[in-house]
């Protein structure tokens, strides 16, 4: 790492050096010597320091700043910082320029063979043979003398490049507009992300691109660090540099063993102020990407990415060991770190779809050819019996050329090229209209998986509460108050160290400021929690300022900062005796465990037994947590100058405790949040909560939510229960005991994020329902990364969420609340619903184009459409008709339908019935004016029109009709649910109205003034009301379809299914051996079970001959999956309470675990919930051998019931 920042130091201007050299600008460090102070870690760092600074506070001397007060906010100040050092900003990587996208379109394979064809009939059309023996080639070029019309044959060539050009243009300009739209997101993202630092003694936040060096900033639990810094001051500050380093441990921080922080890294625990030493190109991470060439390739920046939420990934999901389950085993860590995001459902359906139509589309134009060249060949030569002239050859060269034409037309109608162009302007829409509806997209996909969402796992605090804390109720000196006391009730002695455990035993940064306008509330900022504690201080009368005054942080002697494995957060201050005194506060039933004496109404000490504890959960604690409240115990402990404890031993330290008080504090119901979670429940979604809180209040604030209803059947778990519910006697989860559990649950209390990984992925990982369930999650914490990553859609919060938990998400919610992701449900059944819209509107020009091409070209030899109007309509439906469909705003009505689910194929029946019905119609009308249009209109036939011959009115009025009925059903294509008002909100849309206005005119144009290129000719008035009235015939031919009902047309297929669950496409084999998609990792999963079951068999041979038979069968052939599948998809035991395990081997082995499960089942602790705790027992099927029985579980994984029961 250090040669390579040092290879990097000529990056840099070279003046910027020359004007370092007597000491920058006045500053003691230059920018080179802080480059390489920066190089060094741990000891060597430290070493450095005292060696040329004396120390961290020398540094900050040398930098012209203060410790304490940070820098002056004087902006000439700031700004010479900026010139010597350089800014906090990374240059992006220059975005594409409009010529390379317009070069990027050029290379699409249709284009090209359009151009090599027009290119090839321009040459030709230059080329005149000799004109004597123009009779011997026959009919070839008769007519083509009317008019001097002979010269004009390059127009269709050109006119085909140009219409080449325009397709080129439009997709580049489209591709340009979404990359200038992308990197406004990403710059909005970044003005968003601000920092903590502390100017003039005032903690301000200011944009992270503002720091400069010597800035004094405030890193606490959760921060992206935004530039490298040297550590002053810390409490238990634990930092991942996984993303530097690749080593996935946290790294312990202290001013005094390792004191350097670098960009780039997440803050995982703990707080700490920091001078900041390098900034934007010179930072850490800033050299890297100046390594990689500003930002580098594209494909070095993704891979840095996933390299970084790999690292992210493997880290967070450390604190596993620490929690409740026992070790995960390794192989489960190494799962987690692989962040494969499947190809968003849309995106797969759309991309089979697409290349399905693409090959038909290519047969077609591929017969077209053949038949027209044969038909030629054979009348020219064998029915005419000419000879092939070598004066001739450049005629029927010129034949071929147009042929081929043709048929390339066929298949640019053909191929849906509109379609990703659908879906970006769709998306990118979306995203820019979400924005409104407080929606911050990082992921462009994860908008339209939204739509499919089945369950949402929301937090509590803050998402479905308003975050804003107070506390209503506590227990002091023995009384139990239901308001704030009169602090005049209060034991002085216990009035004063109530105040001091709460004005020390917080973060400093928390703080309760008076309103910003008069009559508002008070501002809370930091943590709520403390707010509302450090606002009951202010209740009572009291303020926290003095006490933080006379004992300021850096005075602090140690600090256990909470994190959400403690649960608790701990303060030691040192006493003017030379004893110390701990101050504690955290979750009261995990804090009073750890109680041994209580003060009482005199504020003197009174023992404190496990019965008085068990006395106060029923009267104090429960109760409030029944109201909804989140209970806190606040606790203090003294120890003695002489007997001073290991402060490393934390369980020793944080015990034997004082309770001082409990408090209840009400963090209320957003009022919106009822109705938003009726309206998922609703549309199918179903929503848990899942909170680190006491199960009473939780289950009190779903009920409030409406979450859980009474009369219902639902589950609210504690997270030690759902862990007990979901691993086997080895600690290992097993996905067929989590089956059982989580359709039911609603509510999951005090969680840790591993359990809330642990549900995310296994309801994600479920077989059971009939569909795959896509889960939504809102976190906020940095612990919240894993959980976010593994589900479909991460939402994490824009207020209250930390820096790691919104690199995580793919959507932040900016104002936190839940009713936004409601919205985000509604614009992502939006984006399906546009692309369906968009389908059926395209796929019915396509059949039609194609048909009409085919068999006209068959029937007469040409197309009845020329390859330039096939172009034009080509752009019509493809690119136009995206804007105008793919831009409809969403409304209520999207929310009265289940969600569409994985494999529920894009084109539904009612969409498959439209298209056939409105090409039955088109085709009709298109085939009788081909055939007796002439007779009917009284004009010439354009049929059999020889080579260049000038554009006839019968043609221009089936182009012209064709366009006509494409326009008016547009106008249906609005509608896909079968509804029949398609008028419905058709000015809520104004670029639909444009649209199709727009078209309307320019085909007048083309019509009326389009002459050879477009091969029309001016149409009378009459024949354009004829095609106009044919054109609203769609209208009322739409209403016919809708009365038939869908339900009887059994024999139309769906199309556009989802990709399947055992097939996998080359480029997902290609993607390497880690990443196996889930089937595949079952199967791995499921053949380690399999062998490692059978080894303990083989010791019980009586059972084995009972099962060689069924077992054998799925182990003959592993690699195909299908035989296991189905092997396993037989459950054929049933789980039951009651009934007494038959025991199924030899009660010699059975260990105390066994004991446990056949004791017959214990009451259900949480009585109140409707569902019934199952112990898990089994009884067998029938007179099936109770063997077999276990073998053929549930399809999760075969062998996991056979482990419970050996």
């Amino acid at each position: 790492m250090g040669d390579m920042a040092n290879s990097s130091i000529e990056f840099h201007p070279k003046p910027q050096q020359q004007r370092e050299a007597p000491h920058a600008g006045g500053f003691g460090c230059t920018l080179a010597e802080l480059r390489s102070l920066m190089e060094l870690r741990g000891a060597e760092a430290l070493q450095k320091v005292q060696e040329a600074y004396g120390d961290v506070s020398g540094l900050c001397r040398r930098l012209k700043t203060s410790p304490t007060e940070g820098l002056a906010n004087n902006a000439n100040d700031l700004e010479k910082r900026r010139q010597i050092y350089g800014q906090n900003f990374i240059p992006p990587k220059q975005p594409k320029t409009f010529l390379q996208l317009v070069w990027e379109a050029l290379q699409d394979v249709t284009l090209i063979i359009l151009e090599v064809a027009a290119i090839v009939s321009l040459g030709l059309s230059f080329y005149a043979p000799p004109g004597e023996e123009s009779e011997a080639c026959g009919n070839v070029s008769a007519g083509a003398e009317d008019e001097g019309e002979a010269e004009a044959g390059w127009i269709e060539g050109a006119a085909i490049l140009l219409s080449v050009t325009c397709v080129v243009l439009v997709t580049a300009f489209n591709d340009w507009s979404k990359e200038r739209q992308f990197r406004g997101l990403q710059s909005r993202i970044e003005q968003e992300q601000r920092f903590s630092v502390i100017r003039d003694g005032q903690l301000l936040q200011v944009p992270v691109a503002a720091l400069v060096v010597g800035d004094i900033a405030q890193v606490k639990y959760g921060d992206l660090l935004p530039a490298d810094g040297v550590l002053i001051q810390g409490n238990d500050l634990k930092i991942d540099e996984s993303s530097l380093t690749g080593e996935s441990d946290h790294v312990r921080k202290s001013a005094d063993k390792d004191p350097m922080l670098l960009s780039g890294t997440h803050v995982m625990e703990g707080s700490g102020r920091m001078v900041v030493t390098a900034v934007g190109v010179n930072s850490q991470t800033g050299i890297i990407f100046t390594l990689l060439g500003a930002g580098g390739e594209e494909e070095e920046k993704k891979d840095k990415k996933a390299k970084k939420q790999d690292g992210a990934v493997a880290m967070e999901m450390q604190p596993l060991k620490s929690a409740e389950g026992g070790e995960t085993e390794e192989r489960e860590k190494k799962k987690a770190s692989v962040p494969k995001k499947e190809k968003s459902v849309l995106q797969g359906k759309l991309t089979k779809l697409a290349v399905q139509i693409g090959k038909a589309g290519l047969v077609m134009s591929a017969i077209t050819v053949i038949i027209l060249v044969l038909y030629f060949v054979i009348e020219t030569f064998v029915v005419d019996g000419r000879v092939w002239l070598a004066e001739c050859t450049p005629v029927y060269v010129q034949y071929f050329v147009k042929f081929f034409i043709i048929g390339v037309t066929v298949l640019v109608v053909a191929v849906p090229e509109g379609l990703p162009l659908a879906v970006t302007i769709s998306l990118a829409y979306s995203v820019k209209k979400m924005m409104r509806d407080n929606n911050l997209v990082r992921h462009l996909d994860a908008c339209e998986t939204m739509g499919n969402a089945t369950a949402i796992c929301s937090d509590k605090t803050g998402t479905l509460t308003t975050n804003r804390m107070t506390v209503v109720q506590s227990y002091l000196g023995d009384t139990h108050y239901k308001e704030v006391p009169a602090p005049s009730t209060l034991t002085p002695k216990i009035l004063d160290l109530l105040v001091h455990a709460i004005s020390i035993n917080s973060a400093y940064t928390t703080k309760i400021l008076p309103p910003e306008k008069e009559g508002a509330l008070p501002r809370q900022v930091g943590n709520k929690t403390e707010c509302a504690l450090l606002g009951f201080v202010l209740d009572l009368k009291r303020d926290f300022q003095p006490v933080r005054e006379q004992i300021p942080e850096d005075k602090l002697y140690k600090v256990y900062t909470f994190n959400s494995v403690r649960k608790s957060m701990s303060t030691v201050i040192r006493m003017p005796d030379g004893g110390f005194r701990l101050f504690s506060k955290g979750a009261s039933e995990i804090l009073l465990k750890k109680c041994t004496n209580i003060l009482n109404s005199n504020g003197e000490l009174r023992g404190f037994r496990p019965r008085d504890r068990d006395d106060m959960v029923k009267k104090i604690i429960e109760p409030m947590a029944c109201d909804g409240l989140r209970t806190i115990c606040i606790a203090y402990r003294d120890f003695s100058a002489a007997q001073e404890p290991d402060w490393d031993n934390e369980n020793e330290v944080v015990g034997d405790l004082t309770c001082i008080a409990v408090v209840g504090i009400e963090d209320p119901v957003r009022p919106e949040v009822p109705e938003a979670i009726r309206k998922c429940q609703r549309a199918g979604i179903t929503v848990r909560m899942v909170t680190g809180d006491n199960i009473n209040t939780a289950r009190a604030i779903a009920a409030k939510c409406g979450i859980i209803q009474p009369g219902e059947d639902f589950l609210c778990l504690e997270g030690k229960e759902f862990n007990r519910r979901i691993r086997n006697e080895k600690g290992e989860i097993e996905q067929e005991r989590l089956d059982k559990v989580w359709p039911k649950l609603r509510v999951l209390a005090r969680s840790s994020p591993t359990d809330k990984h642990t549900l995310v992925k296994g309801i994600i990982d479920s077989s059971t329902g009939e569909q795959r369930q896509v889960v939504a999650v809102t976190g906020d914490g940095t612990n919240d990364g894993p959980a976010l990553k593994k589900a479909d859609v991460g939402f994490a919060m824009g207020i209250a969420g930390t820096d790691v938990a919104k690199e995580a998400s793919d959507i932040i919610l900016t104002d936190d609340n839940f009713t936004s992701i409601v919205k985000a449900v509604m614009w992502g059944r939006n984006v399906y619903d546009s692309i369906s819209k968009f389908l059926q509107f395209q796929l019915t020009v396509n059949v039609v184009a194609v048909i009409v091409a085919f068999t006209g070209a068959c029937i007469t030899q040409d197309s009845p459409l020329k390859a330039v109007q096939m172009l034009w309509v080509n752009l019509i439906m493809d690119t136009f008709a995206s804007l105008a469909l793919a831009t409809e705003p969403p409304t209520e009505s999207l929310l009265l339908r289940k969600p569409y689910g994985r494999d529920k194929p894009l084109i539904s029946r009612t969409m498959m019935k439209n298209i056939l019905g409105h090409a039955v119609y088109q085709l009709t009308i298109i085939f009788t004016l081909l055939f007796v249009g002439e007779l009917f209109f009284d004009i010439d036939s354009g049929r059999n029109a020889p080579l260049h011959s000038p554009p006839s009115e019968h043609y221009t009025i089936i182009f012209n009709t064709f366009v006509m009925m494409q326009l008016f059903n547009e106008i249906n294509a609005r509608k896909i649910h079968g509804e029949r008002n398609v008028f419905h909100g058709i000015f809520s849309n104004p670029i639909f109205c444009t649209i199709v206005l727009g078209t309307f005119a320019i085909q007048i144009v083309i019509v009326q003034f389009g002459g050879k290129p477009f091969s029309c000719c001016p149409l009378s008035t009459e024949q354009w009301l004829w095609c106009l009235f044919v054109g609203v015939g769609e209208l009322v031919w739409g209403q016919v379809i809708a009365t038939i009902p869908t339900s009887q047309l059994k024999c139309l297929k769906e199309a556009g299914h989802g990709p399947g669950k055992d097939e996998m496409t080359d480029e997902e084999l290609a993607e390497g051996e880690e990443e196996i998609d889930h089937a595949e990792r079952e199967l791995r999963r499921g053949q380690i079970l399999w062998f490692r079951g059978l080894n303990r068999i083989q010791t019980q041979i009586r059972v084995v001959k009972a099962f060689r038979s069924s077992l054998y069968e799925g182990l003959e052939k592993p690699e195909s999956k299908t035989s296991i599948h189905n092997f396993m998809a037989t459950p054929e035991f049933l789980i039951n309470d009651y009934t007494h395990n038959i025991p199924l081997i030899d009660d010699t082995d059975v260990d105390e675990n066994e004991e446990r499960l056949r004791a017959p089942p214990p009451p259900s602790p949480n009585q109140n919930n409707n569902a019934i705790d199952s112990g898990i027992y089994l009884t067998t099927h029938g007179t099936k051998s109770a063997t077999s029985s276990v073998f053929s579980s549930r399809p999760g994984s075969p062998l996991h019931s056979v482990e419970t029961s050996l």
